[in-house]
């Protein structure tokens, strides 16, 4: 399985989209500081990810998700969440 996922920024409230083979080792490396476009934005939450069957699949939704209209829909979807 490909994932795709979205963090978001406890610290500046952005949110940050990629896609992972492993889920759980990358939010790892995440949390570790290890990535370097979200080094300096920890702590990170998982806030969001799909299930892909492949990666074509997964890089194609990444793409998407990085769009206007998805975070517009993520938002929708995690309203309660978001909120509070």
């Amino acid at each position: 399985m490909h994932y795709v996922y979205v963090l978001c920024s406890e610290k500046d409230k952005k949110w940050y989209t990629g896609y992972t083979r492993n889920l759980k080792l990358r939010f790892e490396q995440h949390r570790l500081g290890k990535v370097v476009s979200t080094k300096h934005r920890r702590p990170l939450k998982l806030i969001y990810y799909e299930a892909c069957l492949n990666q074509q699949d997964a890089t194609h939704r990444e793409k998407y998700l990085k769009t206007f209209h998805s975070k517009v829909f993520i938002k929708r979807r995690l309203k309660s969440y978001l909120t509070g």
